[in-house]
């Protein structure tokens, strides 16, 4: 095992060690309860951050930083902020439309995730993966230019066809919304914490399944 990886180890088992650890974990529920936006910050900053670190360990088969780790953390802590507004968006608002007769489910935790994940993830995940597309594209294109660029350059140096035919048509229905699904069966305080986890795990397995076509290639 290489440094790296036991120091990654260390830190997601940290994580771990405050859900479980009673003392941490009343403290972890009181902050996330009182400072949703905080919180929200500070799990996806550190846990997405994480991620990316992971799925280039994965496909690169050692750890590098990529360009602009501080950048990235900034805005997946910025996506925390939103998620943190959105999960009890989508939560109530399809509670409020199971109530009014809308949807069937009505005493069923099982209908309100699934439904709860499916719209989120059919209308405002392709929002947010496209726009994270475009500052992971700003940032790339910052690092390698060192010099001013505009929007119309980050555009263009987005696959967009790819984002649509793999991310969006086939990341969401076949992992996202099951996932999510499971999301919103958790208790509101942990709804977050979840979405940061899947995207360490979500990293992980494209960066294995894009390692495997490489050297099967």
């Amino acid at each position: 095992m290489r440094k790296g990886d036991f120091i990654w180890g260390i830190l997601l088992l940290l994580f771990g060690f405050i859900l479980i650890f009673p003392a941490t974990h009343n403290v972890f529920i009181s902050l996330t309860t009182n400072h949703p936006y905080l919180m929200g910050f500070v799990k996806l900053s550190i846990l997405a951050t994480m991620g990316e670190l992971l799925a280039i360990r994965i496909g690169a088969g050692k750890w590098k930083k990529p360009s602009g780790i501080i950048y990235r953390a900034i805005i997946w802590g910025f996506f925390g902020m939103v998620f943190a507004i959105m999960f009890p968006l989508f939560a109530g608002g399809v509670n409020a439309t199971i109530d009014a007769g809308l949807l069937p489910g009505k005493n069923s935790n099982l209908l309100f995730a699934f439904f709860t994940s499916a719209l989120m993830n059919l209308t405002f995940a392709p929002t947010f993966m496209g726009f994270h597309r475009i500052t992971d594209a700003y940032i790339d294109l910052a690092d390698k230019e060192n010099s001013n660029v505009t929007l119309k350059n980050a555009l263009n140096n987005i696959d967009w066809e790819g984002f649509v035919s793999f991310v969006v048509i086939k990341t969401i229905p076949l992992f996202w919304i099951p996932a999510h699904t499971v999301t919103f069966l958790l208790p509101p305080e942990y709804r977050v914490l979840m979405a940061a986890f899947l995207s360490i795990a979500l990293g992980a397995i494209l960066a294995s399944a894009s390692k495997k076509k490489v050297n099967n290639a």
